[in-house]
């Protein structure tokens, strides 16, 4: 094979390189759904949990709406000491974001401490019960608490937060979903 026509075949080979790259990232890009994880920029994973009261939610069922993902537990400070500011932001955005907070009920050594907490805290938005710990901990890996999620109304996570949140951060974060 003569020098011409080998350098023909290199440029050959390095305009398919080239074009593959460029297709591969096109695609990863713009068509490939965003993979299910934990972090800023993935897509949330979807669950079932039920209420204090016995009614399943499931996080597909706010699709289309924001929703600020809490995990929580009784025995937990920095969680009581978010607790008021959450329900404030439930108060006050509700119409806007839609405000679950996840029990980690595994971690719970006394039960019957939740209700009590609930109750005590004057919380009215949704509180969700992770008795097997699917969620917290096989989902969204949360391994220390309180561990604070904001999703998009496309269901992407567009803020995490590992320790406690104030009012002014989670109006920050609704403000970047809006």
């Amino acid at each position: 094979m003569n020098k011409k026509a080998r350098m023909k075949m290199i440029k050959k080979f390095v305009l398919i390189v080239l074009a593959v790259a460029l297709g591969w990232g096109i695609y990863n890009t713009v068509i490939a759904d965003r993979s299910v994880g934990t972090e800023v920029g993935d897509q949330a994973a979807d669950f079932t949990l039920e209420t204090m009261e016995g009614k399943e939610v499931r996080l597909s069922d706010y699709e289309g709406q924001p929703v600020f993902l809490n995990f929580w537990a009784t025995w937990c400070p920095p969680c009581e000491e978010e607790m008021p500011d959450i329900q404030h932001f439930s108060d006050e955005y509700g119409e806007e974001v839609a405000v679950l907070s996840v029990n980690f009920t595994k971690f719970e050594p006394n039960k019957e401490a939740i209700p009590k907490f609930v109750e005590s805290h004057n919380l009215t938005f949704p509180i969700l019960m992770d008795r097997e710990g699917k969620v917290g901990e096989n989902l969204y890996q949360v391994i220390s608490m309180p561990t604070s999620f904001m999703i998009d109304r496309e269901g992407v996570i567009r803020q995490k937060r590992v320790g406690p949140l104030t009012l002014k951060d989670m109006e920050g974060w609704l403000d970047q979903v809006k």
